[in-house]
């Protein structure tokens, strides 16, 4: 290994004596390894081009295989740092699905620049699904939409749901406002708690015909279809409510509804300094996506 390197510092350095300065060597000794490295393959690497070291056509493809073993190695010294140092090598989180991509990406784009040797794995999860996985202790930190009994939490915004259904559904054409009576004849779309240990149901559940889902996506593109009506979330819909491809139903009462989600860590006295890291992140996104959101 350290002969290849001592051939990727020639080349990037232009010579013998410039890659011996950058290695901290003495140039007979960098002279010496790539002879001894000459000896060992049986082919020249390589060949003086003016005042400056140049690859061999045999040179370039045997440095480029060994590039990748190099950057190998290097990544196994950093992950043997971060150990040394008590960084995890794998995070575990669970996220409630209500949270916005852009607070989610903003976050693990963040975390990525620091915590490169840090495995992250996410799961993301409905309603009291982020309770299962505390409990569990299948998760370090969690984004919640409640704090569970026996966690401490911080919050983290509130998002708004809006009942709705496409232009063209029938409760908008019977005009004036809306009551539950109006719409528990009609298909509501609701989303499925992915927990098991206490599943729970949240907001009005008044429909006679339900049609339940896993993924938020998979409502809304049911929604917009004409399908069935439902609260949505509305940093979800935004486009579709721009572009009047959904259209807020005109509810008597409880057209709207908030929910909040809270950032909770499973052990905060023991937490490692990679999921303190995440939750930081996750704490100035959420800010960031506050001061973005029109009040």
């Amino acid at each position: 290994m350290e002969q290849w390197q001592v051939l990727q510092a020639i080349v990037e350095e232009g010579g013998f004596a410039q890659a011996a300065e950058r290695l901290h060597r003495s140039q007979s000794s960098v002279s010496y390894m790539m002879a001894r490295l000459r000896e060992q393959l049986g082919v020249d690497l390589l060949r003086p081009e003016g005042r400056r070291m140049r690859l061999t056509a045999e040179g370039a493809v045997l440095l480029r295989e060994a590039a990748e073993l190099l950057r190998n190695a290097e990544k196994l010294e950093r992950r043997a740092g971060s150990l040394r140092r008590g960084w995890e090598p794998e995070l575990k989180v669970a996220m409630d699905s209500l949270l916005p991509s852009e607070v989610m990406l903003a976050a693990c784009g963040d975390f990525a620049g620091h915590c490169q040797d840090t495995r992250l794995q996410l799961h993301e999860v409905v309603m009291s699904g982020a309770d299962d996985a505390l409990y569990q202790g299948d998760a370090a930190l969690a984004v919640a939409g409640r704090v569970p009994q026996g966690f401490l939490g911080d919050w983290l915004l509130d998002a708004e749901f809006v009942a709705c259904a496409a232009p063209g559904h029938r409760l908008h054409a019977l005009g004036g406002e809306l009551d539950g009576a109006q719409l528990r004849g009609e298909v509501q779309v609701v989303l499925r708690d992915s927990g098991i240990r206490q599943p729970r149901d949240e907001g009005w559940l008044g429909a006679n015909q339900r049609w339940t889902v896993t993924q938020p996506e998979t409502g809304i593109a049911m929604v917009e279809a004409g399908l069935a009506f439902g609260w949505l979330a509305r940093h979800r819909i935004a486009r579709q409510l721009l572009d009047g491809s959904l259209k807020p139903l005109p509810l008597k009462s409880g057209a709207v509804r908030k929910a909040s989600l809270y950032l909770v860590l499973a052990e905060p006295s023991s937490a490692g300094p990679a999921c303190l890291y995440l939750a930081d992140a996750l704490r100035r996104a959420a800010e960031d996506w506050r001061r973005g959101e029109p009040q």
